[in-house]
């Protein structure tokens, strides 16, 4: 299998994903993952804003205000790279209030955000419809393949060492649970689109 490695920059991999969620009529869900170092939420406002420009009504929404509560979550420590990957993320909540909704065939009434994790407690933010043509645009690590109802995937690569690297000490504790991520969810097999994420002000589409 050949395998093409094409650089590109920041902002054309913006146009790059807004094109591939242009390319579908009627609601889209797209999800844009990867770990913080390689920068999905900054990807995602690019998406975002460039999908209004062209006059579809985007909603960005975090995964990390979709966390669940502490005495969940931390249930075996703060420090439990196992229990980050399978159950910080709180993907009932993201599917019935956002990806569900969100759905051709949803209501199109969407909650940007449900839980302030640093509070520790729900946000007070209204609903917000989106039109039949709206989009979705979820950021975060860890989210492919693990149910979460998506139409369109980008996966921000990072190697083990560039995440090693690029991670500060006091998140080095959540390393083996990207490493166990890339091994039993495959998001880099997987992804509709594969972005190798190294430097991320130096990004490349991988074909």
């Amino acid at each position: 299998m050949n395998v093409q490695v094409t650089p590109i920059s920041p902002e054309r991999l913006a146009d790059e994903v807004t094109g591939l969620v242009m390319s579908r009529a009627g609601r889209v869900r797209l999800a844009i993952d990867g770990p913080p170092a390689a920068g999905p939420q900054a990807l995602a406002d690019r998406v975002g804003a460039r999908l209004r420009e062209r006059g579809r009504a985007a909603v960005v929404v975090l995964a990390a205000d979709f966390l669940r509560p502490a005495s969940v979550r931390l249930e075996y420590g703060r420090e439990d790279p196992d229990e980050f990957l399978d159950g910080w993320l709180d993907v009932g909540g993201l599917r019935r209030e956002v990806l569900d909704p969100a759905a051709p065939e949803g209501s199109g009434r969407v909650l940007p955000r449900l839980w302030d994790a640093t509070a520790d407690r729900a946000y007070r933010d209204p609903y917000t419809t989106l039109p039949a043509d709206g989009v979705v645009v979820l950021a975060g690590a860890l989210l492919l393949n693990r149910g979460l109802p998506v139409d369109l995937t980008v996966h921000l690569h990072m190697t083990p060492a560039a995440l090693a690297r690029r991670t500060a000490d006091e998140a080095r504790w959540t390393l083996p649970a990207y490493a166990r991520y890339e091994r039993e969810h495959t998001p880099s097999e997987t992804a509709d689109l594969l972005v190798l994420t190294d430097h991320p002000d130096r990004p490349a589409l991988r074909h």
